[in-house]
């Protein structure tokens, strides 16, 4: 496992439970608004000094009774050749985990889903199908995006969906967006911010507008009868 980055407590990644959370390195999707550029792009990721995976679970060990679970993000986790053994590995300790994935790579799942080693799955929906490719800046195989998004909707123990509403995404577009998720039982959006201090991977995308807070409650008014929970974030 390439780990770059340790949390050792977050309140916010997994609903309900303290967790610790983990960031791996590499990405197969070039979103042009990431704002985990360091994680991404082949250049930064090749500077990072990644944590042992042994020092990860020394550390989980030593905070068992105070956390609850894992969180897993990126990057893309499901690019880590030895994720599974990983995840068995932390499983092992009595921790719940969480995995972030862009969908990419249904097969992984479903690895995991077989194993038991994921209890709440979080994909990140882009936007509609027609602009996926766009919005993640490489050619992308829909196909198996929804394909991963019947597997979480059928298998994963707990999840959700959500759609961070990028710089040029509409309105409509995000309505367009649910239908690749329909059946789904959680549906968030996130508003566009780049934290302080952190570089997108495409900095022109930066002086882009993308829809207020405000904009995607009034967008959440229109869609929230297709999902029994969800909302803005």
């Amino acid at each position: 496992m390439k780990i770059a980055q340790l949390l050792p407590t977050t309140l916010i990644e997994y609903p309900g439970k303290v967790a610790a959370l983990i960031y791996t390195s590499g990405c197969n999707f070039r979103c042009p608004f990431c704002h985990n550029s360091e994680l991404v792009l082949p250049d930064k990721v090749k500077a990072l000094r990644c944590i042992p995976e042994d020092d990860v679970l020394y550390f989980l060990r030593e905070r068992q009774g105070f956390l609850d679970a894992l969180a897993i993000t990126g990057g893309e986790p499901t690019l880590q050749p030895d994720l599974a053994e990983f995840l068995a590995r932390v499983k092992g300790i009595g921790y719940l985990i969480k995995l972030d994935t862009n969908g990419s790579n249904p097969e992984v799942l479903a690895r995991l889903f077989d194993e038991k080693l994921v209890d709440y799955v979080a994909m990140d929906v882009k936007g509609p199908e027609e602009r996926y490719s766009e919005l993640a800046g490489v050619n992308v195989d829909t196909d198996a995006i929804k394909e991963t998004i019947r597997l979480i909707i059928d298998r994963a123990p707990d999840y959700e969906f959500r759609t961070t509403v990028a710089p040029t995404i509409t309105a409509n577009e995000i309505e367009e967006t649910t239908q690749l998720i329909k059946g789904a039982k959680r549906y968030f959006l996130q508003a566009f911010v780049v934290p302080e201090g952190k570089e997108i991977v495409d900095p022109s995308w930066s002086d882009l507008s993308a829809l207020s807070k405000e904009e995607l409650r009034a967008v959440w008014g229109r869609i929230k009868d297709r999902f029994p929970e969800g909302g803005v974030r």
